[in-house]
């Protein structure tokens, strides 16, 4: 599955993030493959915003689909 298709309160473990450019910027804030995130907020047709820790990032839906997770 896809970071989209995350349920709002479900934690995740990032499995791939295939696109180069994408996982360059995933990277600068810590998020990678083995990773366990939690979706703390999903907007329709609008950002995902995943917890890592004690910190928020606001994904946008077309970078979600791209990023590529597993149930934790």
């Amino acid at each position: 599955m896809t970071l989209d298709q995350a349920k709002r309160g479900q934690r995740v473990v990032i499995v791939s993030i295939p696109d180069e450019v994408v996982r360059s910027q995933a990277i600068r804030f810590g998020i990678m493959a083995g990773v366990e995130v939690e979706c703390a907020e999903k907007l329709p047709a609008g950002p995902i915003v995943i917890c890592k820790g004690k910190q928020e990032i606001a994904i946008g839906n077309r970078l979600a689909k791209n990023i590529e997770v597993k149930a934790a």
